[in-house]
């Protein structure tokens, strides 16, 4: 039997871990705060701040600053150890979600929203890094897998939670729970040491070496797939199949659910297969799913793809374990604040020129996201790892 299969067979020893219990709770704490903002953000900003649409578009952009500078992160570990970089990253965010019902106006929604997707972007960075340290390549991928899950069970608990509240707390007051809720397992994450002395330490510098660079590659291309999703799969459903809002929160429900159970699977997938395999499959789908979007005029096979799309997003935890079996193990956390930069370059440009683009032809985006899948199909080929078995 697989050494890798022995593994999965004891998780429960795992999750006993006390660097897996850690970040367990912080990531949950990190997606009910996301989420929670998310979910309310707009009505809050229309129906209390009185923003217009290019007003909110710009804090949107604002939001998405702290993902690019994730690579200043690195200097911060010359102040602090990186597990408290964590919980401090989560206490910012609990900050900037508690504050956000208190400053109903253009300005105060910019600051709130930078602090709070400062605190969520930066604790993204160290999880990343902290899992790929802690946990050895056999077990990172289904580590990786079961705090997706995680994350999923945090979406559908707050959605539900600001649905149940909605009906007699004002938002200032949701905003607040929500915010002390963070602030609450970010106070239990300070009481907790989870460290293990024998734990490589890593640079405090910034790396960018020539070996990475597929790493560096895969992790642009995710990022470019990810904001045509984002921009335009959801406005492809709304503007061209009239979904409403009780249908996308319906679809929403669904993919978190699914995810919840499929995430872990996934991980094991990965340990099973290899990432190349597991990588090549999710470009391949992609290409036909993309232009499936571009063509169809089913309102339930969008849906369909919608969801699909929605749990092959998993799949780029294959890049970061790629990263594991290449990279020198002093460069992990250095490479995850680099990767995590990488990756949001694309949330700077392609929502603008996919905008333009889909004033000329809807479908536009979605054949530019085929392509971008194929040339991700062909550099995946370069993957040279294999998965351990024995």
């Amino acid at each position: 039997m697989p050494q890798s299969w022995f593994i999965l067979g004891s998780m429960d020893s795992i999750k006993q871990n006390k660097m897996y219990r850690f970040l367990a709770g912080l990531t949950i704490a990190a997606y009910v705060g996301m989420q929670g903002w998310r979910t309310i953000f707009n009505n809050f900003a229309v129906e209390v701040a009185g923003l217009e649409g290019n007003q909110v578009g710009m804090i949107q952009s604002v939001r998405e600053i702290p993902g690019f500078l994730a690579l200043l992160a690195v200097f911060l570990l010359l102040l602090m150890r990186e597990h408290r970089l964590s919980v401090v990253s989560v206490l910012t965010l609990g900050i900037g979600v508690g504050a956000t019902g208190f400053f109903p106006g253009y300005i105060g929604l910019m600051i709130t929203t930078l602090i709070m997707s400062l605190g969520f972007h930066y604790y993204e960075t160290t999880n990343q890094s902290l899992t790929l340290q802690y946990f050895n390549k056999e077990i990172s991928p289904w580590v990786f897998g079961r705090l997706r899950s995680l994350a999923a069970a945090s979406n559908i608990g707050v959605g539900l939670a600001i649905f149940l509240l909605s009906n007699f707390l004002n938002y200032q007051n949701i905003y607040l729970i929500l915010g002390l809720f963070i602030i609450i397992l970010g106070i239990w994450g300070v009481l907790q040491d989870p460290t293990d002395k024998d734990i490589t330490p890593q640079h405090k510098r910034m790396i960018f070496r020539k070996k990475y660079t597929l790493f560096y590659f895969l992790t642009f291309m995710a990022g470019a797939r990810r904001q045509i999703f984002v921009a335009f799969a959801v406005f492809l459903l709304v503007k061209k199949f009239q979904f409403s809002i009780q249908e996308i929160t319906l679809l929403f429900v669904i993919n978190n659910v699914i995810n919840y159970f499929l995430s872990p699977v996934i991980g094991k997938a990965i340990i099973r297969f290899g990432e190349r395999k597991v990588l090549s499959t999710e470009y391949f789908s992609l290409i036909f799913i993309f232009i499936t979007y571009a063509l169809t005029d089913s309102k339930f096979l969008v849906s369909i793809l919608y969801i699909i799309d929605h749990i092959l997003f998993n799949f780029s935890i294959a890049i970061r374990t790629y990263f594991q079996k290449i990279g020198d193990t002093p460069d992990i956390a250095p490479s995850m604040a680099m990767g995590f930069t990488i990756n949001h370059i694309a949330a700077v440009f392609i929502p603008a020129i996919g905008g333009i683009l889909w004033m000329l032809d809807y479908r536009i985006p979605f054949y530019a996201g085929a392509g971008l899948s194929l040339i991700s199909l062909a550099a995946v080929q370069w993957i040279r790892t294999q998965p351990e078995n024995s």
